[in-house]
Parts: structure tokens; sequence; C-alpha cells
């Protein structure tokens, strides 16, 4: 019986050690002067060694949080060690969609995620600061934000990627407390422009960042998705770009992500 507890305990060893840690910490933010929830994934050869990872940044969706790609995507700790990489999970509120709102001043998540939470990331992980190996990506609500924050803020972001994401919010004036952070369609319609990623993505050149955008062909956000797509063609802009059979839900963004920290890999990798 003690030789089959030690097997057991050899067999299993190895796998409590290198598992990925998952952190829940509370980030200041001094722009909306209040704590915000985050998870942090540190992968097994973030426990093994001393060396430097590269960071994944990954975003929630409208009226999610957090805690959300841990919970319902468990897998997500195990693709942190296959790839190396460090995944970090920031509350982005229930319907932020990653802006500074210019109507409501409370709400600074562009500045939060773009600016302060890498900052702190940096100082309290052993990561490789710079944009050449940070990258973000989201789903739905947080697909637009990763699209917006990565060509807003290139000096953070090298690369970006987008599940279902909502990357023109022009076509949905009454959905997701949209009008709630950039003010009434009719009456902000410069808001709307502004703060859509099909308008931003026209500052973009070819080369500034590495995309890379995913949608179900159910998806209600299917024909955004094609319209930035044949927007970023014709603008000659490098990207990947795939329509998978799906909708927009849990199901496909389990899949989608396993294809987005892939890109990210070969990213950080140089290649």
């Amino acid at each position: 019986m003690k030789s089959l507890i030690y097997l057991l305990i050899g067999v299993l060893a190895p796998a409590i050690t290198f598992a990925a840690k998952v952190d829940t910490v509370l980030v200041e933010s001094a722009a909306m002067r209040k704590p915000v929830k985050c998870v942090i994934i540190r992968p097994h050869s973030y426990q093994k060694s001393r060396q430097r990872l590269p960071v994944v940044y990954l975003l929630h969706g409208y009226s999610g949080n957090h805690s959300d790609w841990v919970k319902k995507v468990p897998a997500i700790k195990s693709l942190a060690d296959r790839d190396s990489l460090m995944i970090v999970c920031p509350d982005g509120g229930y319907g932020s969609w990653y802006f500074d709102s210019p109507v409501d001043s409370s709400w600074r998540y562009e500045t939060f995620v773009a600016k302060e939470l890498p900052a702190y990331v940096d100082r309290q992980y052993r990561t490789i600061a710079d944009r050449k190996h940070r990258a973000i990506a989201g789903l739905s609500m947080g697909g637009h934000g990763a699209l917006f924050l990565a060509i807003r803020h290139q000096n953070t972001f090298g690369a970006a990627g987008s599940m279902s994401g909502g990357v023109d919010i022009r076509p949905f004036p009454k959905n997701w407390d949209i009008a709630k952070r950039l003010g009434d369609s009719a009456t902000h319609a410069d808001n709307w422009k502004n703060y859509s990623v099909a308008t931003v993505a026209e500052q973009l050149k070819d080369g500034d960042l590495q995309l890379n955008i995913d949608c179900g062909v159910k998806d209600f956000f299917i024909g955004v998705n094609r319209a930035l797509h044949q927007q970023l063609l014709q603008s000659g802009i490098a990207h990947d770009y795939t329509e998978r059979p799906g909708a927009h839900n849990w199901q496909y963004w389990e899949n989608a992500v396993v294809y987005q920290l892939t890109f990210f890999k070969r990213y950080f990798a140089g290649r």
C-alpha cells in the first residue's frame, strides 16, 4: 500500500508543482479613484525559473467581470502553461466598453487597462516590459476594447485580437449601455464615430500592429466584423481574419481563445 501511495505522489507531484498559479488582486486606479479586481495567471515556468515572460491582457464582455475567463474556460490556465506566458484578466465594469467616457469621468477604463494596469503588472511580476512582448485580446465588448486600446496605445501593445467583437458600435445605438458611456447617438454622433474601432482603425498603417480577428458565422456581430475585414484589406493592413461555425457564446470563445493565444505565441517569438 505504501508503495502505491508513493507511486501516486510521484505521478501527481509534477502536476501539482508545475500547474499555473492564479492570483486575484486589487489594482488601484488613480484615474477612477478606486481599486479594480484583476485575475493574473502565472504559468508553471514562472515558478520554475527567474525568466521574464510576455503578457496577454484578456478582456471580458458586456455584463462580465474579471473572473469570467478562469471560471468559464478553466483550460485557460493550461494554455498559459503551454505557451509560457502570463495572462491578465482585468475587470472592465459591467458595460464600460473600455473607454474613458467623454460624458462620465468616473468611467476611465481606457486609462486603467492601457496605462495603469500594465505599469502595475510590470512592477509586481517578472515580465518582458515592452510592446513586443505585450498583447491584448477580448470577447464581444472586450474584442472591441482590445482593438480600440491597441490602436490608440501602440507604445503599450504590439498585437491585438478580437473574438466576436462589437467592432463598430454605431449600428447598435440602444444596446449594452453604450449610450451611457458616450451619450445619445443622435446628440453625440461624434462620440459614436470617434470611439468606434471601425473609425480609429483608419489611423492604422500596415505593420503598426499584429491583428487577429475572428467571429462566428451565426453571431449578431458577423456583419460588422466582415465590414472591418474589408476595410483593412482595402487599406492594405495585414491581419488574420477567421470565420468559424458558431454563435455569440462561451462554446465559441472557448475554442477561439486557443487560436488567439497561438497567434500571440508566434508574435512573441518574432514569427
